[in-house]
């Protein structure tokens, strides 16, 4: 239970089938800037790990950290205990005692996730005990290990450090438990069909994740709703919990950065920001009007 809270956010936030397709390249960035009555928000995207050398942020989201007063993450990163995080996966991650994975995952299932985990060096041992939910983001976080995607280099990461050197303040939008609560409050039939969506998917891993990478690079927010449309809206009850729920907790806390007398820095995941339900949505249905920034 070791892993950083980044991993765990990227490998959430990155579940479903990244099948994107590169189309023209645009001057845009994946920044946003909100304005408010006293206030302004720079709503950015997050890719929560990036590949060391490749590992620059756009140029935007240093014009929008230098205008801003305090840097507000999904979790407070620079708050967070790993102890506290690895005290929650242990209490609401793992099988019960009088369960065994093979019981809960049936045969076929049991022998594919050994063969994933033999594939990614993964001993068996460290999953036996982890719910089918926790099962999916450990071997999607290995794979993205493997691929030499690291959370020392994902935004949040790279911003907090600057913050802290430079004693900027920082916020968080939610706790651990409103973060990945509802993964482990999915119907155990949901988190086995999540688990078979990841075993599907991690063959594919490298090639999406390189293009999701260039997608995100270039703003391009249009290819990201596409994303959501075809990949969580099949999935409507992982959708939920994972991206629509939270936009809607995080909404009023962005309206109150609004109207604060300061410069906010919000930074989610890339895919929180689009499509339908999207915090940039969300934010015009309210009466503002989100300026992406190139």
């Amino acid at each position: 239970m070791g892993r950083t809270a980044s991993r765990w956010l990227f490998a959430l936030c990155l579940l479903g089938s990244l099948t994107l397709h590169p189309r023209d390249a645009s001057a845009a960035a994946p920044v946003w800037t909100v304005r408010g009555a006293h206030g302004t928000v720079y709503l950015a995207g997050s890719i929560h790990l990036l590949p060391a050398n490749d590992a620059s942020l756009p140029a935007a989201f240093e014009r929008a950290y230098s205008d801003s007063t305090i840097l507000v993450m999904e979790l407070d990163l620079g708050k967070l205990d790993p102890q506290d995080l690895a005290s929650w996966m242990q209490q609401h991650g793992m099988l019960s005692a009088d369960t065994t994975l093979l019981a809960v995952l049936g045969e076929p299932r049991y022998t594919r996730v050994a063969a994933a985990a033999a594939g990614l060096g993964v001993p068996m041992s460290l999953l036996e005990r982890q719910s089918p939910w926790l099962i999916g983001v450990e071997l999607a976080e290995f794979e993205y290990g493997h691929l030499g995607f690291d959370p020392a280099q994902g935004v949040e990461e790279q911003l907090l450090r600057r913050a802290q050197a430079d004693s900027k303040p920082t916020g968080g939008l939610e706790t651990v438990d409103e973060e990945l609560g509802g993964l482990e409050r999915l119907p155990r039939a949901e988190q086995l069909q999540m688990l078979d969506q990841t075993l599907a998917e991690l063959k594919d891993t490298e090639s999406d994740l390189r293009v999701a990478l260039s997608t995100w690079r270039r703003g391009d927010a249009a290819q990201l709703a596409t994303l959501l449309s075809k990949d969580f809206r099949e999935f409507p009850t992982l959708y939920r919990p994972l991206v629509t729920d939270r936009n809607q907790h995080w909404l009023p806390q962005i309206e109150q950065f609004l109207q604060q007398d300061r410069n906010t820095l919000v930074v989610v995941g890339a895919l929180h920001l689009v499509g339908r339900g999207g915090l940039l949505e969300l934010l015009r249905h309210a009466g503002y009007q989100p300026v992406q920034l190139d």
